[in-house]
């Protein structure tokens, strides 16, 4: 359980870091690294990042793909846990 919450602030913090350096034109993180972070276990900070932040909402394989790996990870816990 701590690591899923130690993960998923990281994420969120990826996400608000990013969205600071975009705004500043600065040295980005890159894209593999966001989702990196939501595949590890970070998915819901990932989330609410991009919705908190307003980042990344533009691109369809963000505003798709990070809900997928959620989707994904509910379920493979499901069927590891049942």
């Amino acid at each position: 359980m701590i690591y899923l919450i130690i993960v998923n602030l990281a994420a969120l913090v990826l996400m608000y870091s990013d969205k600071q350096r975009a705004i500043r034109h600065h040295w980005r993180i890159p894209e593999r690294t966001l989702f990196l972070s939501a595949i590890i276990g970070g998915s819901i900070g990932a989330i609410a990042g991009m919705y908190l932040f307003h980042h990344k909402t533009r691109h369809w394989y963000f505003v798709i793909g990070m809900p997928a790996i959620l989707v994904a990870q509910i379920a493979a816990w499901v069927l590891l846990f049942r």
